[in-house]
């Protein structure tokens, strides 16, 4: 989902995070999809290892420690410096000064031929100091229960990334990248990595409006700030909750849910008044579900998408300063500066993809529509074909849990850890391992620690699981990337010293030793690299004693799939350059691996790997049906994919540009279910902010996800040589090669290379879904 991907991201550093760009690398978990089980497969898995056991032992066990066998008290992660709030202050401190040094040596150049063909490798290198720091604070303050070290990660997240906000806007750091790009010597000295690191620094200080006049870039500052507030305004007020809707008690006769509706009634004749019912409570989507009586599901769906006015100003004084904001850079949109180095390039290209997938749902979207309809007309006893409206959605089709597509037992989550190591050894050769934890590395007892072995070339990275819920923990899940892999061999530390003196050489003593984390060498590979370190981060149910181990809901089995498809393209992706290492990637690429993973689920063969005995039977539960309604959702998820391009082109800058209204046309020209006169949702549309201009990433990467697996993966999900192929084309790269030749060649599609709009309409002519039947279409 790095992601995947946007958090609540958004404070200054999400702004700045496509540039200097390893930092805020946190991936939420995105929506949910699965495709039919495959009908055969070749490859058979090799039993559970002693390791794979383990891992049973590790998650649904929480009596058994992991400490090591040594009494020595270590920090955060392993790292000495990091013991106290006091110690995390102390290196942030250290890495500013060591940063600023490292900026100097980069300034100045142009005084040293040698330290010219060294300015990509510095700049990638300063990107990870501050980079791994700010990493690390954005992981503390979300996942440390204590509020001491809370409140010291949340001053050096904003201190840090107020600094990486000078070097973002740095006259003096663009020039010399100038000067290096205009050197052909220096130019084909760069490997294909570093070429790809020094556009994206290109890139990124061209969006910074780094060649405009003092004058209007000091403007551009101004708009980036206010974008920034104005964006957590809007997170904010997304989020508030919405006035109730006032309920009559005779309203609610009939409610299949008689439970909770009975006790619904009997409050309203207790207290003699209308319910006072709030969207999104459980009353809410009670209601919306079983209410046969259409007035109630209204009042309740009126409520629920209704804005103030302050909230839709919010809203369009956010889009209007993001039109100035590219306007000043030259660019007619938002959009068009956003997605110049998104595999779409444009939004006449996100146009492209979007049309041609509508093309594809619309017809299925109908069907399901029309399904729905003659449910209503038998409900209701109308004449033929009613309309569907809103707040019928819910309830002649209501959201049901996703479910596994045969029959399975009790899934604990030590076995499903245990699933996904035997999967990554078919695939990857590549297994999870049981690794020790040292007093004082992790932040609260409950985190479990894996290695990450390939059966070639030894450890990989690390991954920290933290999955149990607790008070003050967000909710949801988000893979965080702590620490990148990259090159360190070739760094020239000694280098950035030359004109420190004896104090400065003491205060960045600190950081240095921060740095040097775990690091070694791999076999057919040059050079030295730094390991990564990954955070997974879940709302699991702890398990105990009395209880037993956490049982995991279907969509809790997704949910860990998915991030630890993350996780994998972070470990997998090793790059010398931190910039473009594992999930560092396009906007519209980093969700593909992610929602691959989720189709592995849909297959018998990858379920049996949940069995360490070969134990379960894995059979049809004759009850796996499509849902009528996932065509619908889809070609919702389409139309806000595009009200997200419309609030993010030029019409936004027009003087009667109105969010609602545009809102309102959109569904009228192109949507299925009427648009609701006097409703407001896009003021609920959190997304607008962290994924302005590019909340079609999702569909993007279904729709490629969806192509990889059927043509690679379906017919034989265990096979070594498939899982090869994928590993090497696409996971070990990062964001180190073009993501259209990547995916080219993973799938034998030469055409795809080019990327241009064609190649944007192909992908939305693949099918998202395993289609359901439409009479009269075969």
């Amino acid at each position: 989902m790095l992601a995947k991907a946007a958090r609540d991201a958004l404070s200054k550093h999400a702004k700045l995070a496509f540039r200097f760009k390893g930092c805020l690398n946190a991936k939420r978990a995105a929506p949910h999809f699965i495709s039919r089980p495959a009908t055969a497969t070749a490859t058979l898995p090799p039993p559970a290892s002693r390791d794979d056991t383990e891992l049973i032992a590790l998650f649904d066990q929480p009596q058994l420690p992991q400490w090591s066998a040594t009494t020595s008290t270590t920090g955060l992660f392993g790292h000495a410096v990091l013991t106290t709030p006091t110690a995390f202050v102390a290196l942030a401190e250290s890495a500013l000064r060591r940063a600023q040094l490292l900026t100097a040596r980069v300034l100045n150049a142009r005084q040293s031929r040698e330290d010219l063909f060294k300015v990509v490798k510095n700049l990638d290198r300063l990107s990870d100091l501050l980079c791994s720091v700010i990493d690390l604070a954005e992981l503390v303050r979300n996942a440390h229960p204590d509020r001491a070290w809370v409140q010291t990660a949340d001053n050096i997240y904003e201190k840090l990334c107020e600094f990486m906000n000078v070097l973002n806007t740095h006259v003096g750091l663009y020039e010399v990248l100038s000067v290096v790009f205009s050197d052909p010597e220096i130019v084909r000295s760069l490997g294909p990595e570093a070429y790809q690191t020094a556009l994206i620094f290109w890139r990124d200080f061209e969006k910074s409006g780094i060649d405009l006049p003092p004058e209007q870039r000091n403007r551009f500052v101004s708009l980036s700030t206010e974008i920034i507030l104005l964006g957590r305004q809007f997170l904010n007020e997304s989020a508030a909750a919405r006035p109730p809707a006032l309920i009559k008690p005779s309203e609610l006769q009939g409610l299949k849910d008689m439970g909770l509706g009975a006790r619904l009634r009997l409050q309203a004749q207790v207290t003699n008044r209308d319910l006072h019912v709030y969207p999104g409570s459980l009353q809410a989507q009670m209601i919306m579900r079983s209410a046969p009586e259409e007035g109630p599901r209204k009042k309740v769906y009126l409520a629920a998408n209704a804005s103030t006015r302050d909230q839709i100003d919010t809203l369009e004084k956010l889009l209007r300063a993001r039109g100035e904001l590219a306007r000043l850079v030259g660019k007619s949109s938002f959009a068009h500066m956003t997605l110049s180095d998104k595999m779409a390039k444009s939004p006449e290209n996100v146009q492209r993809f979007l049309d041609a997938l509508m093309d594809h749902t619309r017809p299925y979207a109908r069907s399901a529509l029309r399904t729905l309809s003659m449910r209503k007309q038998a409900h209701l006893r109308t004449p033929p074909y009613p309309i569907i409206q809103a707040w019928d959605r819910d309830y002649y089709c209501p959201p049901e849990p996703p479910a596994p597509p045969v029959s399975l037992p009790p899934l604990t989550l030590g076995t499903v850890f245990m699933g996904l190591s035997r999967l990554f050894q078919n695939l990857y050769g590549v297994s999870l391992r049981l690794a020790s934890l040292a007093p004082g590395e992790v932040w609260h007892n409950d985190v479990r620690k894996l290695e990450v072995v390939d059966e070639e070339s030894g450890v990989l990275g690390w991954i920290y699981a933290d999955l149990f819920a607790r008070r003050g923990k967000p909710g949801g899940a988000a893979h965080y990337t702590v620490r990148c892999s990259r090159r360190v061999d070739d760094d020239d530390v000694e280098g950035d010293f030359l004109q420190a003196d004896e104090h400065d050489r003491a205060l960045v003593e600190v950081s240095r030793e921060f740095e040097f984390a775990p690091r070694r060498r791999f076999p057919g590979q040059e050079g030295t690299f730094q390991l990564p370190l990954v955070v997974l981060l879940c709302g699991f149910t702890r398990p105990t004693i009395g209880r037993g181990p956490t049982i995991l809901d279907w969509h809790e089995v997704m949910t860990l799939f998915h991030e630890m498809g993350h996780a994998m393209h972070s470990m997998i992706g090793r790059t010398e350059y931190q910039n473009v290492s594992g999930t560092r990637c396009a906007t519209d690429f980093v969700e593909l691996p992610s929602i691959l993973m989720e189709h592995f689920l849909s297959s018998p063969a990858v379920l049996s790997l949940f069995d360490p005995d070969g134990a379960f039977a894995i059979r049809q539960t004759g009850n796996h049906h499509e849902d009528p309604c996932r065509a619908i959702d889809t070609h919702t998820q389409i139309l806000l994919a595009s009200l997200d391009q419309i609030y993010h082109s030029p019409a936004v800058l027009g003087a009667q540009f109105n969010s609602t209204h545009a809102l309102a046309q959109l569904y009228e020209t192109r949507g299925l279910i009427p648009y609701v006169s006097g409703t407001s949702w896009q003021t609920q549309f959190g997304h607008l902010f962290g994924y302005g201009a590019t909340y079609y990433s999702y569909l993007f990467d279904r729709a490629i996800a969806s192509r990889v697996w059927r043509k690679l993966f379906a017919h034989d999900p265990l096979n070594r040589e498939t899982g090869e192929k994928y590993k090497h084309e696409v996971l070990r790269h990062g964001g180190g090669r073009d993501p259209w030749m990547m995916i080219g060649k993973l799938l034998d599609a030469p055409e795809l290379e080019t990327g241009d709009a064609e190649a944007m309409a192909e992908v939305g002519r693949w099918k998202i879904e395993d289609e359901v039947s439409i009479p009269g279409r075969h």
